[in-house]
């Protein structure tokens, strides 16, 4: 198993310490977790931190092993104010992972696709976290001082419920001077550009484990795609997720780190507890 860049006490002492004043520093937290630290708030980007789905498929045909070592255990992070969930896949709407964060944070709020809140009920029960619903109908929600934009997704298409509400969402979060774009799961889909361009992303937060159907889950961009739709929307800086999690399901960083160096692209390619700060740009 890949060792993490750093975890527990060592994490959690480097989360405490000062950040610049006006800046924002960003830590990966495995596949497409990001906690992002800010003014003293703390937005938490789609987290998973269990083993469930490794326990959940360690007798199918289609196991999900392990690559990386977790780098927390949820209830650790403390001081939360919001929390995402960009679609109800088990990687990104985890039981075991949201429920200890809710105990650890009272009043945390979960930011989700209006059309996932009954799925999510259920499945979280009576510990979930408040729920914020969005969809992409252009109306932003503002919480903890992070103004939230549903940006639609495709995985592997925009689906939508029976009252056109969209299931798959990015988020695009404003704060201060600041635009971060984490985009969920998500294929390159027309009207995604046109949709991001506006708001001069500084930073950009996309999976590059490709769309192989042999998987038999839903697929992502891969590393050339991501690089290109950073480069697209003008964003300031790329940071690739969604990879190094599970061995049937991953991708190198080094075809998207190629692709952006062709395409003039900024970029950073962090490990599993490593950090970015805003000052870089």
């Amino acid at each position: 198993m890949n060792p993490a860049f750093q975890k527990d006490d060592a994490l959690l002492a480097e989360m405490r310490q000062s950040i610049p004043e006006g800046h924002f520093r960003l830590w990966w937290l495995g596949q497409s977790g990001f906690l992002l630290r800010w003014n003293d708030r703390q937005l938490l980007f789609d987290p998973y931190l269990s083993d469930s789905l490794t326990r959940k498929y360690a007798e199918t045909d289609k196991p999900h092993v392990r690559l990386t070592e977790r780098v927390l255990a949820p209830g650790a992070l403390k001081a939360l104010d919001v929390v995402t969930s960009s679609h109800n896949h088990t990687d990104h709407l985890d039981a075991e992972t949201l429920m200890p964060l809710a105990r650890a944070n009272p009043g945390l709020t979960l930011v989700l696709p209006a059309a996932n809140i009954d799925f999510a009920r259920e499945r979280l029960g009576e510990s979930a976290p408040n729920f914020l619903g969005l969809d992409d109908d252009k109306s932003p929600a503002t919480i903890a001082g992070f103004e939230f934009h549903g940006i639609p997704a495709a995985h592997n298409t925009i689906d939508r419920d029976e009252s056109g509400r969209c299931r798959y969402l990015g988020f695009l979060v404003k704060f201060g001077p600041w635009t971060v774009y984490h985009s969920g799961d998500t294929l390159w889909h027309d009207g995604l550009v046109a949709a991001l361009l506006p708001h001069l992303p500084d930073l950009v937060l996309l999976p590059i484990n490709g769309n192989k159907p042999e998987r038999r889950v839903a697929g992502n961009l891969n590393g050339t795609e991501a690089a290109a739709l950073a480069r697209a929307c003008n964003a300031r800086m790329a940071i690739p997720c969604h990879y190094d999690m599970f061995e049937f399901n991953t991708a190198s960083p080094d075809e998207f780190a190629s692709a952006c160096e062709r395409l003039g692209q900024a970029h950073t390619i962090l490990r599993n507890g490593e950090s970015w700060c805003s000052t870089a740009l």
